[in-house]
């Protein structure tokens, strides 16, 4: 069976989506790093609106494991700059794909991110920020950035336009040379929101290894729906 999650309801950690349908959630609960980040003021793209749309207790899902596992999870703002992305990926990703299959990809989100498990605390929060998104909200800077990694580190290309920092990340556009200046936050102190796998499972198996900046490439192959074999952590006992 597959695990979820949504808004606190009382004593018992029941989910629902915004409009309404309940689901079940079964979590364990891994030590997470403390994550820290320092911003400082970037060029901006300007806020995107975007209509509400519906989709399943399963997509929704997998928005908010991109958005717990790439952000500094007790940040509001990091979320939504997280989900803004993943939503601009799905926009310009082939016809027909899903959240779950851009969100899934190899070497674009964080290792196990279909898989690992989510501590309870911290799902409210991300249950709120992804309602948002799917009602049609965006980071009012983010834009149609693609693309972030994590503060503080440095690329030696030229064709990264920084529009927005937020929950230990930057994000950023790929521009031709010279159509911009570049700009990047001083010196940020972060660490990557990554949580220890609980059972590995077939899917990580085949996801890369190494923990690797996210969403530091374009999407540039058709979208592959890995949501109903990649499966969410697994376990004995209740959240």
């Amino acid at each position: 069976m597959r695990g979820s999650w949504a808004r606190k309801r009382g004593a018992q950690k029941s989910w629902t989506k915004t409009a309404g349908s309940a689901f079940g959630l079964i979590l364990t609960l891994p030590v997470l790093g403390a994550c820290q980040s320092s911003t400082s003021a970037v060029q901006t793209t300007g806020s995107l609106a975007a209509r509400p749309i519906a989709v399943t207790d399963e997509e929704r899902d997998c928005l908010g494991r991109a958005m717990y596992f790439e952000s500094n999870r007790s940040d509001r703002d990091g979320l939504l700059a997280v989900g803004t992305v993943v939503m601009n990926r799905v926009q310009a990703a082939p016809p027909g794909s899903s959240i779950c299959s851009v969100v899934g990809q190899p070497r674009q989100f964080a290792p196990g991110v279909l898989t690992r498990a989510m501590a309870a605390r911290d799902l409210p929060k991300v249950a709120e920020v992804a309602d948002a998104i799917l009602d049609g909200q965006r980071h009012p800077k983010v834009g149609r950035a693609m693309h972030f990694h994590t503060a503080g580190l440095r690329f030696p290309y030229n064709n990264m336009h920084y529009v927005a920092a937020a929950g230990g990340n930057v994000f950023y556009e790929k521009r031709k040379p010279g159509s911009h200046e570049l700009m990047m936050p001083s010196q940020p102190t972060t660490a990557m929101a990554y949580a220890p796998a609980a059972t590995p499972s077939p899917i990580q198996s085949r996801m890369a290894e190494r923990d690797v900046p996210a969403a530091q490439t374009i999407l540039n192959e058709p979208a592959k729906d890995i949501c109903r074999t990649a499966g969410l952590a697994m376990t004995s006992q209740g959240g």
